[in-house]
């Protein structure tokens, strides 16, 4: 690591899953971190992230605009819906010329909206589209990046650990390439969980999944259904926001987007019911989560 990003100091805003795993990651290369989160205002949920931060020796700030004082690199990983609001609330704190890494799943038209506030505050933004599940990755997520400071901030980047690299010195070429995969990877979520549930209200299920290895002989769908399964019901809520930013990336396409529309409506409904404790402990094995989904049925008919 050089010894300029070795004294950079690292601004996060967000601190759920993704944050948590790169301020880990960037602490571990002895970084200096802050972070804010808007459910640090939430009892409930402060002491969870209070308890993280102390542990690994994050600065807990007070405000987007806290975090991001003082910072060379700010990172947004926010719900997709707060996007924008997330880096007009950090504009205050920026400091001239540093960095806003937007992680987040928003459309072009977004992303464009957020750097216009960033660029007009004297940040330089870049967007970041991460092109898979961050947590088997961690920091080394394969990300792509995009606009006119995407290059200056690309070497920076992998000196801290990110596997980046620029996708376009245009703004929303990275963001577009990860909306138009997510209608596929989020729709092939909302579609197995719709196909298998009714396959098992059926009995059917056996003869599914041998149909589908008989077509697609390079996936064990028994392992990524639950896989699946177990995501959407984890992150049911943040996918949907994602998917309906994909509807919108959509919409700026001129296509009507009933695909992604669809995948949001469904991921929603997964979200519902886990919030309601339909699902109860954690389990790998799909068969109990569409279980538990039609016996909420047969109680309450949706």
């Amino acid at each position: 690591m050089s010894t300029e990003v070795l004294r950079w100091r690292i601004g996060l805003i967000g601190y759920g899953e993704v944050g948590r795993i790169l301020a880990e990651d960037l602490r571990a290369r002895d970084l200096a971190v802050s972070a804010y989160d808007v459910k640090l205002a939430q009892p409930d949920a402060a002491a969870a992230l209070e308890d993280h931060a102390a542990e690994h020796g994050v600065r807990l700030a007070e405000s987007h605009a806290d975090a991001a004082a003082g910072a060379d690199l700010l990172i947004s990983a926010v719900t997709a819906s707060q996007t924008v609001a997330a880096a007009q609330a950090a504009c205050a704190g920026l400091k001239a010329e540093a960095f806003l890494l937007d992680f987040n799943s928003a459309s072009p038209g977004a992303k464009s909206r957020a750097a216009d506030s960033v660029n007009a505050a004297g940040g330089r933004y870049v967007e970041g589209a991460v092109m898979t599940s961050v947590p088997p990755y961690r920091i080394r997520v394969p990300l792509l990046l995009g606009g006119p400071s995407a290059r200056a901030l690309e070497a920076p980047l992998q000196a801290l650990g990110f596997d980046a690299r620029v996708a376009s010195d245009h703004l929303g070429v990275a963001s577009a390439t990860k909306m138009c995969r997510s209608v596929m990877i989020k729709g092939l979520e909302a579609m197995v969980i719709e196909s298998f549930t009714a396959a098992r209200h059926y009995g059917v299920e056996d003869a599914l999944i041998a149909s589908l290895k008989e077509t697609f002989p390079g996936v064990d769908w028994e392992q990524q259904a639950a896989y699946f399964f177990q995501r959407v019901i984890e992150h049911g809520r943040r996918r949907a926001e994602e998917m309906r930013e994909a509807a919108q990336t959509m919409r700026e396409a001129g296509l009507v987007p009933w695909s992604a529309e669809g995948t949001a409506g469904r991921q929603a409904w997964v979200a519902e019911l886990a919030a309601a404790g339909v699902f109860g402990a954690r389990s790998l094995d799909w068969r109990v989560a569409a279980d538990r989904v039609l016996a909420q049925l047969r109680e309450s008919p949706r």
